[in-house]
């Protein structure tokens, strides 16, 4: 496409290449004193529940490719699908290092990268918790990143970090709802959906006592903010409520 191409170089020369789920040096500001990020649920995993979860990304990346195809056709555009691409660890991209624990879509490559253990790590901890599967936590990292790939190729784009993150929050909600309009939904799928968000809001910064580390850490945050957990829940229901037309209504203009 002509015109992704072209969007995809300004993107590009704005220093706007990748849109990632989660914050990957939150972990380490936690061990410095400066977050407060709860307990997370210690989970133990197997290799089959590795293969559960690359299954259940691969049919909800089916899924999201033929609902935005579809949203993509009828406003007479066409949808360049992103690809998926798995990886362990850490990885190198066209939009530099994706850190482990993560989950990023690359607009210079038009990919999603996400790292399968912490996928099924994130779904697991949600079935443990909710006595459910969790795979609508795993799915909705998935559809989040897809609504970065959606909201980029019709240009909507913000300096912003939280407007870009609180866009593909809402465009995952409204693939949910297309989920409940297919009938594929499972019982359970939007409590686990819901908790996802909650789990993934920004952490908590409390004080130091050192002036100039603080101001450090809420200035990493605020560059990289995804919303607080109601923040991104409240997203994710605007999509899940309104459909896709209403994510996009903040970035007009």
């Amino acid at each position: 496409m002509n015109t992704l191409s072209a969007f995809r170089r300004r993107v590009a020369a704005a220093g706007f290449l990748a849109c990632a789920i989660v914050l990957p040096n939150s972990a380490l500001l936690a061990q410095q004193g400066a977050l407060d990020v709860g307990d997370a649920v210690p989970v133990r995993l197997t290799a089959r529940d590795v293969s559960v979860s690359n299954g259940k990304a691969a049919a909800a990346y089916g899924a999201l490719v033929a609902m935005w195809s579809t949203q993509f056709e009828q406003i007479g555009m066409e949808f360049a699908v992103p690809r998926l691409a798995r990886y362990r660890g850490a990885i190198a991209t066209r939009c530099g290092a994706i850190a482990p624990s993560n989950a990023s879509y690359c607009f210079a490559a038009n990919t999603i990268y996400f790292d399968d253990v912490f996928l099924a790590a994130q779904a697991k901890s949600a079935g443990q918790t909710l006595g459910t599967d969790g795979d609508m936590v795993a799915v909705g990292i998935i559809a989040h990143e897809m609504g970065h790939a959606v909201a980029m190729q019709l240009g909507h784009l913000s300096r912003d970090s939280y407007r870009n993150e609180s866009v593909a929050d809402c465009l995952a909600g409204a693939f949910a709802r297309q989920a409940e309009h297919d009938g594929s939904i499972e019982a359970g799928d939007i409590d686990e959906a819901f908790f996802g968000m909650a789990a993934a809001g920004d952490p908590t910064l409390r004080a130091t006592g050192d002036a100039r580390f603080d101001a450090r850490s809420a200035a990493h945050i605020s560059a990289r903010a995804h919303g607080t957990r109601e923040q991104r829940m409240g997203n994710f229901r605007s999509g899940l409520e309104q459909g896709g037309g209403a994510c996009l209504v903040e970035l007009r203009g």
